[in-house]
């Protein structure tokens, strides 16, 4: 049997509110961490995250993200992703 890639994934952390589902993500391979963002309107969106930084980017991940300059299109409204962190 092969691996993929996604099977050294490990969730650290989940957590659901306000029609989003939030997920630490660390990756025993690589030792990479990445937050994984999910809601009915937006595809699950992954960010990769320096380590030191993990924790800030699992509760805050949208302000994580934009202070990087990585963007989410239009899927994401603006507006009322940032009262919800």
């Amino acid at each position: 049997m092969t691996r993929t890639a996604s099977d050294d994934w490990r969730e650290l952390a989940r957590r659901e509110g306000d029609g989003l589902a939030v997920t630490l993500l660390w990756d025993k391979a690589t030792d990479r961490v990445k937050v994984a963002v999910a809601d009915a309107t937006l595809d699950e969106v992954h960010i990769d995250v320096a380590r030191p930084h993990a924790l800030d980017a699992f509760y805050h991940p949208f302000a994580y993200a934009v202070g990087r300059g990585l963007g989410f299109g239009g899927a994401v409204r603006e507006s009322s992703i940032c009262s919800r962190f």
